[in-house]
């Protein structure tokens, strides 16, 4: 099982930035790709993008893409999501996920990020 506490959200106006971290902890997250997923107030979850255990593999959601990215340093068991140009509708609870297989087991406890307009 892996442990994953997320951290980075707040409050912030529209056009402005935020970076969010993932920090993990547990020795099954060496070889996990690692998802970004959002949940605003009375919608469904939404994915926001993934980056593979070597950085190599990343893609996002066409909502966020060109506006957010995701990085991740292994040796410090941190995944992060650096949010640029946000906008209202960015507003969400963000989690980050490890994922198994084809399916995503492990998840943090979200962090807000509320963008003002």
């Amino acid at each position: 099982q892996v442990q994953l506490v997320e951290s980075g959200g707040g409050l912030v106006q529209a056009g402005g930035s935020l970076r969010l971290s993932c920090a993990a902890s547990g020795r099954t997250f060496s070889g996990r790709t690692v998802g970004w997923f959002r949940q605003a107030p009375g919608k469904e979850r939404e994915f926001v993008g993934r980056i593979s255990w070597s950085g190599f593999s990343i893609y996002y959601a066409d909502s966020v893409k060109g506006r957010f990215t995701i990085s991740r340093d292994n040796a410090k068991n941190t995944v992060y999501l650096q949010m640029k140009s946000l906008k209202p509708e960015d507003t969400a609870v963000y989690h980050c996920a490890a994922q198994l297989g084809s399916s995503w087991p492990d998840w943090g406890q979200g962090t807000q990020v509320t963008v003002s307009s």
